[in-house]
């Protein structure tokens, strides 16, 4: 098993930037993709972006946050970011993250994830 730990949430205007990371523990197989979810109070949580942990790995993104989003990693760090860039309101949630051990093509379903984090909470006033 691993351990995930986010990181760099917070409250910020529309229209900035927040850079998200998520560090990693324990025996995190080269396989792994990495997934970041969201839930906002009253919803569903949600699919933002994912990223294989190897290398050649392919990326996936939520229709929302396309063109807006970045997801990154880090090997050496076993740490995997999201930057957010042109924040909206609608982008307000707890930001989770996630590992899915599926050695395949990075997957947009939660279900689907073996480890969570705790969440880290973004606010993007307007």
């Amino acid at each position: 098993q691993i351990q995930l730990v986010e990181s760099g949430g917070g409250l910020v205007q529309a229209g900035v930037s927040l850079r998200l990371s998520c560090a990693a523990s324990g025996r995190l197989f080269s396989t792994y993709s990495l997934g970041w979810f969201r839930q906002a109070p009253g919803k569903e949580r949600e699919f933002v972006a994912a990223i294989s942990w190897s290398v050649g790995s392919s990326t996936l993104y939520a229709d929302s946050v396309k063109g807006r989003f970045t997801i990154s990693r880090d090997n050496a760090k076993k740490t995997v970011y999201l930057q957010m860039n042109s924040l909206k309101s609608e982008d307000t949630a707890v930001y989770y993250c996630a590992a899915d051990h599926y050695t395949g093509r990075p997957r947009p379903y939660s279900s689907t994830y073996d480890y969570w984090g705790q969440g880290t909470q973004v606010t993007v006033s307007t």
